[in-house]
């Protein structure tokens, strides 16, 4: 430390703007160039003689320009007697309240270092003990009195009791009243029973999307079993991984699917469809005995080793999650829920248990995708009154809602998984006229969606991700930094979940169990939470703003960059379906790579689309977060369970990119074309080639006009680079400025030796 101090008090003497005229960066009429945030301690004499004037009372006089300079600024003046602080901020980007508790947080840490100047950095607190209960209670409601002891099964079975001749499914042509969807249950659950499945036995589930499914699912409960959804659609490997890793003692699939299904040895399996094996058993609820700690699913989920992991599930955390949900949702027996998403994904059993418990009715989509025009068609002809899609697919149905004029009768409509635009958002308000939207987060470890938001017309969306809400039902949460501090209003950390809504584990994987479920720091002995990876903050208001996963944020160039901000301003552009922006190593270092799949996909090929877009987030970003490549894609590459394959992304080839090669013709034309390609490490640049789409960025542009002028003796400022962009332009211009004297050039060669250097 001794060391790092000296080094730093070498050059306290260079005048700023001198720094800032030698590293030339990146300069914007909103910000102060090189910092934003200024600490100015200074220490004044005991002594005031000049204050003893005879006759006279001489005091200091703050003078308060009633400007700030810099984003944020802490003064401190120390005396002999005290420390006397202020702080002086940007009304436009800070809130008063704000700067309040910043000041209560940094005293805070003050009196934390006098008490025990012995512990370390990360123990100090941030927060006073009024504030840390405040958040505590503000983000914790675990009073909410769910009970666990009627089970999600059994509270259909309640249902099918009161309303035996009310709709309960609805596919295709066909409809279960609940009395025959928990008769049918019941008759297959007896079968199930005959065969082995009991309390904790996994039973796998692989059939096509029909009203049998749910049959299947609540068989299998009843059964006391646990059920393993899988989707037909998966690899045969990846199916056979899942069957053997679960331990499933049985299959309970279908006769049309059957032989294309892997088995492996010793597995035992039932056709749904082969009634003549399971109808004859009794329609009445066999009697199992289970309690909340019992198993009742196991859902795979991606693996970071490249291999899926089951999360499993009790039912007690799942019951108490479905009853709030209902709640959240306001579901009646009055609803229609559209049924969209794949059964391997734990949202599509919150989607048919929430409507069930509640009376409602499930309609379900069959295994083809089905275009939004024909979604739209169901909705109507159904009557749908709630429906969950993907963001891309809202934004299609709301598109063709403003073209027909005549949206259906959908009160809920609920998103999730994606960052929202603010543009998509308004349109979905405006074309299909709903009650909420609803955005759904959560991870799967923590029972489907602990957190949702339920926004009204006229809220507004966020300006990178729509909020994700706050908790539901017995739960608890808390915004934690990396040595699980509780981060203040505000502040960004990571999303820690417990109370009644946390999975047992990942099945037989107690390292990694152990790993990502870690003990409460704020809860009672034994209670665990879950370590979701997600960066987020909370509001005063206690709803919680997703701001990106921790490993997604990237610094380049000195920069910290949250990717989800490019993707959100990408978004923005009608002509873009979907897109992620990833950073990647390139020639010239890191660098930012757009991915886009076009709304219309005969835009992919054309030279326009990429600079309309460039040109579009020019106008939002600065410079370097602006995606140095942009790369188009008929799909993105997807993990079999439907999320994105980051490792399916091709990598950006810089040649691949560079326009047809037109050579240079001129002698000044192949001089600066060799040194563009020598900056840019290219084996060549052509006069059409675009400087920022074949890698460049400012401090490669700084590198452009040192050597111009050292190798050239030509002076052309560095905003050429960004005016001209082109090689063919920039040689035009560089054509009209003056070259140098000879000092100039020497100057300027150590110069560009020093920054090399660098």
């Amino acid at each position: 430390m001794r060391q790092r101090s000296l080094e730093a008090q070498a050059h306290q003497d260079l005048p700023f703007e001198q720094l800032v005229e030698a590293l030339q960066p990146e300069r914007s009429m909103s910000l102060s160039p090189l910092f934003q945030v200024l600490f100015n301690h200074r220490v004044t004499s005991a002594d005031h003689h000049w204050q003893r004037l005879a006759g006279l009372d001489v005091n200091v006089l703050n003078w308060d320009e009633g400007v700030a300079q810099y984003d944020l600024a802490l003064d401190v003046e120390e005396s002999q007697a005290m420390l006397r602080a202020s702080l002086s901020y940007a009304t436009d980007l800070f809130a008063p309240a704000t700067i309040e508790r910043m000041a209560g947080h940094w005293q805070n840490l003050l009196q934390a270092m006098v008490a025990d100047p012995q512990q370390t950095i990360s123990q100090l607190n941030l927060l006073g003990e009024d504030e840390q209960q405040h958040i505590l209670q503000l983000w914790n409601q675990t009073d909410a009195g769910f009970s666990s002891e009627r089970l999600v099964h059994e509270r259909v079975a309640d249902r099918a009791a009161q309303t035996p001749q009310a709709v309960a499914v609805k596919f295709d042509a066909q409809s279960l009243t609940y009395g025959e969807l928990d008769r049918q249950a019941n008759r297959l659950a007896h079968a199930l029973i005959a065969r082995g499945v009991s309390p904790e036995v996994r039973v796998a589930i692989a059939m096509p999307r029909s009203a049998e499914s749910l049959v299947a699912f609540l068989a299998v409960m009843k059964a006391g079993g646990v059920y393993v959804p899988l989707d037909i659609e998966y690899p045969r490997d990846r199916l056979l991984y899942m069957m053997q890793d679960s331990r499933a003692k049985l299959l309970l699939t279908h006769s049309r699917v059957l032989q294309q299904l892997p088995i492996p040895p010793g597995l035992d399996t039932l056709a749904i469809d082969r009634t003549d094996i399971w109808a004859d058993y009794s329609d009445t609820a066999p009697e199992v005995k289970l309690d909340g700690d019992n198993l009742a699913y196991v859902i795979y989920t991606s693996g970071s080793t490249g291999m899926p992991k089951g999360v499993a599930v009790s039912h007690g955390p799942l019951v108490a999650h479905i009853i709030a949900t209902g709640e959240r949702y306001e579901t009646s027996p009055a609803d229609c829920e559209l049924h969209f998403m794949s059964f391997a994904f734990d949202g599509a059993h919150e989607g048919w248990m929430h409507p069930l418990i509640n009376g409602a009715s499930v309609l379900i989509r069959d295994d083809s995708l089905w275009l939004p025009e024909y979604t739209y068609a169901q909705m109507h002809r159904h009557n749908v009154t709630m429906a969950v899609f993907p963001p891309v697919y809202l934004q299609q149905l709301a598109e063709h809602a403003e073209r027909d004029g005549n949206p259906p009768k959908v009160r809920v409509y609920c998103f999730g998984g994606d960052a929202v635009a603010q543009a998509s958002y308004d349109l979905a308000w405006r074309a299909l006229r709903p009650t909420y939207l609803l955005n759904g987060y959560g991870p799967t470890e923590t029972v489907v969606t602990p957190l949702l938001w339920k926004a009204r017309q006229g809220d507004p969306c966020g300006a990178v991700y729509a909020p994700i809400g706050t908790l539901l039902g017995n739960r608890s949460g808390y915004v934690l930094d990396a040595h699980l501090n509780l981060q203040p209003i505000g502040v960004a950390g990571e999303l820690y979940l417990g109370g009644e809504g946390v999975a047992r584990g990942y099945l037989e994987r107690a390292a990694l169990t152990a790993e990502r479920f870690v003990p409460d720091p704020f809860g009672q002995p034994g209670s665990r939470v879950y370590r979701s990876g997600d960066l987020t903050r909370g509001r005063a208001d206690g709803v919680v703003d997703y701001l990106g996963r921790v490993d997604h944020q990237v610094k380049i160039r000195g920069f910290r960059i949250e990717l989800g901000e490019i993707e959100a301003r990408l978004r923005e552009q009608d002509s873009v379906g979907e897109t992620v922006v990833v950073a990647q190593d390139g020639p010239t270092g890191k660098q930012l790579v757009a991915y886009v799949v076009p709304a219309d996909a005969r835009l992919a090929d054309q030279a326009e689309f990429r600079d309309s877009l460039r040109r579009a987030l020019k106008t939002r970003l600065p410079d370097y977060m602006v995606p140095a490549h942009f790369m188009f894609l008929t799909q993105m590459p997807l993990t079999p369970n439907g999320k994105l394959d980051r490792k399916g992304l091709p990598e950006p080839d810089a040649s691949l990119l560079q326009q047809a090669y037109v050579a240079p013709e001129t002698e000044l034309e192949q001089q600066v074309a060799a040194i563009w390609a020598q900056v840019l490490r290219l084996p060549q640049v052509g006069l059409n080639d675009n400087f920022f789409e074949v890698g460049g960025h400012s401090l490669l542009a700084i590198q452009i006009t040192s050597r111009v002028q050292a190798e050239l003796g030509l002076e052309v400022p560095l905003v050429e680079v960004f005016h001209t962009e082109t090689l063919r332009a920039y040689v035009q211009a560089a054509a009209t400025f003056r070259a140098g004297s000879a000092e100039d050039f020497d100057d300027l060669r150590d110069f560009l030796s020093e920054l090399e250097a660098i």
